[in-house]
C-alpha cells in the first residue's frame, strides 16, 4: 500500500517504473498456482506409489473383475466435480452422495479397495496422500494388473468436502445413451470423440447386469448378432434376474485387449451405449482402427486416461486430505 501511494504521488517520469516495481512485488507475494506433478509425493511420501500398487494388485488377483470396477470408479469420479474423490463419500458423509445416482447405484464398486489402499498409505504417511490421487493411481495399476497399458499418473489432487448427486445424474453417461449424447458428455469435460472411444475400450474387461442390456438382446434389432443375443438370453430372462452378470467382452473377459472393438464390428456389443460406437456413425472409423491395432488403442487409452485425470482437480489450498475416503474429516 505504501509503495502504491508513493507511486500515485510520483512524477510522470518515474510513475511507470514505480508501477512496474509494485506489480513485481505484488506478484512475489501471490501464491503460485498449483499444478499436478508425477513427482508430487517423492519427498513427502516416497513409498506411496509402491504401497498403492501392492494393495491394488492384491485386490485384482483375488477378483479380476475389480480391475474394471476401479477404472470405472475413477472415470465416474472425474466426470462429477472433477477428480476429487467425491464419489467415495457415502450417505453418512453427504446427503447428496453420488453413490445413489442411477449410473452408480448397485453398479459402482471397489470403494473398499480404495479405502484399504488409503489405510495402508496412512500407516506410513498420515494425512499426506489424497483419496483422489489414490483412485487415479489405482486405475492405472488395475489396468496393468490385467495386461493393459501403463501411464504416468500426475499427482497433487486434493479431496472434496462435498458430493453432487444431481451432477452425477446429469453428467455421467447412461447405458441407453445414443452416440451424439455420449460425444457431448465427453466434450463437456474437454475430451474428444476419439478419447471417448478409447476410454470405452475399458469395456474389454468387466461385467454388466442383465437389467442394463435386457432391452438390447430382446428387441431383435438389426444391430445385434442373433447368436450373441441368444447366448446372453440364457442368463437374462425377460422378467427376472436383473442383477445377473454377463461379461462385456465374451471372448477375453479378464484380459485388457482390443477384442471389445472386434466385437462391435461383429454387432456383439453388450450395451446399447457400446454398439452405438459402431453403427454407421462418426466413430466407426476409430473402432475399425482400434480393432486392427492394439498398440494404437493402448496408446490412445493411456493418453485419454491422463487427460481425464486432469479434469478440474482441487490443488494447493483447495479441498482437504481426507483421513477416510468415505467421510469428511
Amino acid at each position: 500500500m505504501g509503495l502504491v501511494a508513493v507511486c500515485s504521488r510520483s512524477t510522470s517520469r518515474c510513475s511507470y517504473a514505480c508501477i512496474m516495481v509494485t506489480m513485481m512485488l505484488l506478484h512475489a507475494y501471490m501464491p503460485c498456482e498449483a499444478h499436478l506433478s508425477s513427482t508430487f509425493y517423492d519427498k513427502m511420501c516416497p513409498n506411496a506409489l509402491n504401497t498403492i500398487r501392492t494393495s491394488i494388485r492384491t485386490a485384482v488377483s483375488s477378483e479380476r473383475r475389480m480391475a474394471a470396477s476401479l477404472i470405472r470408479l475413477h472415470f465416474h469420479d472425474c466426470f462429477v466435480q472433477g477428480c476429487d474423490a467425491s464419489i467415495l463419500l457415502d450417505e453418512a458423509a453427504s446427503a447428496t452422495s453420488e453413490r445413489n445416482a442411477l449410473q452408480n447405484l448397485r453398479s459402482a464398486r471397489g470403494y473398499e479397495v480404495i479405502e484399504a489402499a488409503k489405510s495402508q498409505v496412512e500407516s506410513i504417511c498420515p494425512g499426506v496422500v489424497s483419496c483422489a490421487d489414490i483412485l487415479a493411481v489405482a486405475a492405472r495399476d488395475a489396468s496393468v494388473a490385467v495386461g493393459g497399458p501403463t501411464w504416468t499418473v500426475k499427482l497433487g489432487r486434493r479431496d472434496s468436502t462435498s458430493a453432487s448427486l444431481s451432477q452425477a445424474e446429469t453428467d455421467l453417461p447412461r447405458f441407453t445413451d445414443g452416440l451424439e449424447k455420449i460425444i457431448s458428455l465427453f466434450d463437456n469435460k474437454g475430451l474428444s470423440a476419439r478419447d471417448m472411444v478409447a476410454l470405452s475400450g475399458s469395456h474389454t474387461i468387466g461385467q454388466a447386469q442383465c437389467v442394463t442390456f435386457r432391452d438390447r438382446i430382446y428387441n431383435n434389432a438389426s444391430d445385434i448378432d442373433a447368436g450373441f443375443a441368444s447366448t446372453r438370453k440364457r442368463r437374462c430372462p425377460t422378467n427376472d434376474g436383473n442383477g445377473n452378470l454377463a461379461p462385456l467382452d465374451l471372448v477375453t473377459p479378464n484380459s485388457f485387449d482390443n477384442n471389445y472393438f472386434k466385437n462391435l464390428i461383429q454387432r456383439k456389443g453388450l450395451l446399447e451405449s457400446d454398439q452405438v460406437l459402431f453403427s454407421g456413425g462418426s466413430t466407426d472409423s476409430i473402432v475399425s482402427e482400434y480393432s486392427k491395432s492394439p498398440a494404437t488403442f493402448n496408446s490412445d487409452f493411456a493418453s485419454a486416461m491422463v487427460k481425464m485425470g486432469d479434469i478440474d482437480p482441487l490443488t494447493g489450498s483447495s479441498g482437504v486430505i481426507r483421513k477416510l475416503c468415505s467421510s469428511i474429516n
